[in-house]
């Protein structure tokens, strides 16, 4: 309960959707078995690195410790925003051109979500960065950082437009895209699932050169992924002060007024964020930057502060007032300087996380560099933290 209003705190919004509720589940592993590689975690880059796994001829085996995409996959905002988590311009400063890299990389994966999912799931609506939020005044350090990353996008032939509309000033990224992030995960789950062995509620209790450990059996591998963004510290001590684990909160509304936001939209230097759907209900999210010192923290359990902020977010966004119908949050994986994660840990185990945030398409995109690595020992982009 956040105030006097009863929710149900343990499932988002997400899981409304048909093809996630009626999703019927993987089986728990049961036994010991061997295979080529093993795949810890089946979210958006574990499933990503089953797929280009298979795409060799190996055999593979993929757990996860929950549903899957029951952690940050299936609870995150849904955006498919080019780019990394930090705003291009930014990024070439402190990375160089691979900046510019990692931003074409992840174009390519809205494209190849797109072929795989289909334009019902990921759908290609463009994107706006505000300065600011709906209905107040844009910081006017916002407003420059808009015209910079402007700048910067049009000098690396990256589409951008000012935007100017009824919810503010800001900017317009053509190239992104927008999903459920519940289904984009659950339909690659299905479609992988005949093709390798994957294990729901099966986590992985320990984890050591050639094999990994579960409560119903040990898995015998030559190369194991670790493809866990949030706790990734916990699941691997060694990576403990290299990545930091937060919380992240959402919440979603019953409908108002359809059309009020036709894209995606972030503002406030990306820290508030929302989307809606055809029927017209609002998903926001944000405010991890005003309870920083709160929010660094393991735990999944949404918080009154947090959600009283993001009741009162959801209401500009919306431009009436809204009735929220459920709250949430999820673990994700931050870096000191903004790059993700992919690097050995030990022999024959790689790990790919820490995606500051934006791992529905930077995820994918480590996971493949972690299978070049593993496999053929090609060394991970620059804009990766090998």
């Amino acid at each position: 309960m956040i105030g006097t209003v009863p929710i149900d705190m343990s499932r988002p919004a997400w899981d409304d959707d048909s093809a996630v509720s009626g999703w019927r589940g993987l089986p728990t592993l049961d036994g010991d078995c061997a295979a080529d590689v093993c795949v810890v975690g089946l979210g958006g880059s574990g499933l990503a690195a089953v797929a280009d796994l298979l795409g060799r001829g190996l055999d593979v085996v993929g757990i996860d410790a929950g549903r899957v995409a029951a952690g940050a996959a299936g609870r995150n905002g849904g955006f498919l925003l080019g780019g990394p988590a930090t705003f291009l311009h930014i990024a070439l400063s402190m990375w160089g051109p691979c900046a510019v890299d990692l931003y074409r990389a992840t174009l390519a994966e809205i494209d190849s979500l797109e072929a795989l999912l289909g334009s019902s799931v990921v759908r290609r609506t463009g994107s706006i960065r505000l300065a600011g939020i709906p209905d107040t005044q844009a910081d006017p350090a916002d407003v420059r950082d808009c015209a910079d990353l402007t700048k910067c996008l049009r000098e690396n032939n990256i589409a951008v437009e000012e935007y100017s509309g009824e919810l503010g000033h800001g900017i317009f990224l053509p190239d992104d895209a927008v999903m459920n992030p519940a289904r984009r995960a659950v339909g690659m789950a299905a479609a992988l699932a005949g093709r390798a062995r994957l294990h729901e509620y099966t986590p992985a209790v320990g984890i050591e050169p050639g094999a990994v450990t579960t409560p119903t059996g040990v898995i015998r591998c030559d190369l194991i992924l670790v493809a866990v963004d949030g706790r990734l510290e916990c699941v691997l001590p060694q990576l403990d002060g290299r990545v930091r684990t937060a919380r992240l909160q959402m919440l979603a509304t019953d409908p108002v007024a359809p059309g009020r936001l036709p894209c995606p939209v972030y503002g406030r230097w990306g820290y508030d964020y929302a989307q809606q759907d055809a029927s017209g209900r609002m998903y926001v999210g944000g405010g991890r930057d005003l309870f920083a010192e709160e929010e660094w923290t393991f735990s999944g359990e949404p918080t009154a502060r947090v959600q009283n902020y993001l009741g009162s977010l959801a209401e500009l966004f919306a431009g009436e007032p809204v009735s929220v119908n459920a709250r949430w949050a999820a673990s994700v994986g931050f870096t000191a300087d903004g790059r993700p994660l992919c690097c050995y840990v030990d022999d024959g185990v790689i790990a790919f996380g820490g995606y500051n945030g934006t791992g529905n398409l930077v995820g994918p995109v480590a996971a493949r560099a972690a299978v070049a690595l593993g496999l053929d020992a090609i060394e991970v982009p620059k804009y990766l933290s090998s």
